[in-house]
């Protein structure tokens, strides 16, 4: 028969491992599938993607509608890397910073994601991280009240500019570059998010 000293230890132990347990994901709306083997992700599996430059493509691609149940629209194309680390932003960051003004996170707006381009769409730059399903750049926040904060006018407002910077802030390292409103003129009404990798860390400005 177990003491009650080793019963105490088996009940603490479970409670433990209850609040260690991964939060339910959203349900995946019908129609729709999971992506990327992350149950975060819903929406449809793409075919491959050529282009005639041939640095430009994408394997794999994933077009998404949900990432942790918020709506991304339009619904962007990215390779599954970009998809995750997405994901994991909007989950672990711009959500619960939303929550913290006692709102939920209903949209995304998404300004740009797959195209065969340069940077910045200057001609004669460098391929940009969208060629290839790298990034994706985020113009705005639904609110569930209906309230619209575009990154352009919301950023520097006294009601929800707080929660955007701390969103941006939260999606360095998560993303291998950041890119805001305080980074340069071609980011002021978007959020640029890649997986570029760099030898000394994440940039972010």
């Amino acid at each position: 028969m177990l003491s009650r000293l080793a019963i105490l230890v088996m009940i603490l132990a479970a409670l433990g491992s209850c609040g260690k347990r991964r939060k339910a994901a959203p349900p995946i709306p019908a129609g729709l599938v999971e992506l990327c083997g992350n149950p975060l992700l819903a929406g449809v599996e793409r075919a491959r993607i050529t282009e005639s430059n041939p640095a430009c493509g994408i394997k794999n691609p994933v077009e998404i509608l949900y990432v942790a149940g918020v709506e991304m629209t339009p619904h962007p194309v990215l390779n599954c890397t970009t998809a995750n680390a997405l994901a994991t932003w909007v989950d672990s960051a711009a959500k619960p910073d939303v929550a913290a003004i006692g709102r939920r996170l209903m949209k995304l707006r998404v300004g740009s994601h797959y195209a065969c381009r340069t940077r910045n769409s200057v001609r004669g730059a460098r391929l940009s991280e969208h060629a290839t399903g790298n990034a994706v750049d985020i113009t705005a926040f639904t609110l569930d009240n209906g309230e619209v904060y575009t990154i352009k006018d919301g950023w520097n407002s006294p009601v929800f500019g707080k929660v955007m910077q701390k969103a941006y802030a939260q999606a360095c390292g998560i993303f291998g570059t950041t890119l805001g409103p305080n980074a340069d003129r071609n980011h002021l009404d978007n959020l640029h998010f890649d997986v570029a990798s760099y030898r000394g860390g994440p940039y972010c400005r």
